[in-house]
């Protein structure tokens, strides 16, 4: 079987390639500009809502017209089957580890809860032309933003050194690309004092700084 991710630099496809690069799998990676919906139209050929990552992973010559293959468009999940298709790995927490529930519920945490809001940020200060760039918009959602934070922040301010099980997970990787965010679209408050030694510590390794480059 072989791994194909479509990514572009920076955005949230980032957790499944840091994901991968912690494992040590094989894979391929496609970078494309952003949003490759306009700068890359062919890639909705390939996956046709349009959006990153999209992962295929197919044992035919061409995993795009394979009908059998594993598809997948959301970053959390795409780390969450990674490391229990492609396990054991550390970096998960199975069901009779006792922070299995506390680890799910950061997994889903980090993209419905705490990026949600930075999307419409994007939207409205890149993606979107001049002219329809929406300033109040922005300022709404980044407050909105910074209080879906406080559970992470109350959640480190006991001095953990990773989020669940005592050790480095998916969990860290999917919530901690939400702080990396912050951190290009200028939402400086995001580094509090309970966040940042843990943000340092987690992309200090060297498998999220061959991600950043990549």
């Amino acid at each position: 079987m072989s791994i194909r991710l479509y990514h572009c630099k920076g955005a949230r496809s980032m957790r499944a390639v840091w994901c991968m690069e912690e494992m040590g799998i094989d894979y391929d990676l496609e970078v494309m500009p952003f949003p490759p919906r306009v700068f890359h139209k062919q890639f909705k050929e390939v996956n046709p809502l349009g959006t990153i990552p999209y992962l295929i992973e197919s044992d035919a010559a061409d995993p795009v017209a394979d009908p059998d293959a594993v598809r997948m468009t959301e970053s959390c999940a795409i780390c969450h089957y990674l490391v229990t298709k492609h396990g054991p790995s550390p970096m998960n927490v199975t069901p009779d580890e006792a922070d299995y529930g506390e680890f799910l519920n950061w997994l889903y945490h980090a993209d419905a809860t705490i990026t949600f809001p930075q999307t419409v940020m994007i939207r409205y200060t890149i993606v979107e032309p001049e002219e329809r760039r929406l300033p109040q918009a922005v300022e709404d959602y980044k407050g909105f933003f910074l209080g879906r934070l406080r559970m992470l922040d109350t959640a480190l301010g006991d001095g953990r050194n990773y989020l669940v099980a005592d050790r480095f997970t998916i969990a860290d990787i999917a919530v901690s690309y939400a702080v990396y965010l912050a951190g290009t679209l200028g939402i400086t408050e995001a580094m509090t004092d309970n966040i940042k030694p843990w943000y340092d510590r987690v992309t200090a390794r060297d498998a999220f700084k061959r991600a950043v480059e990549l």
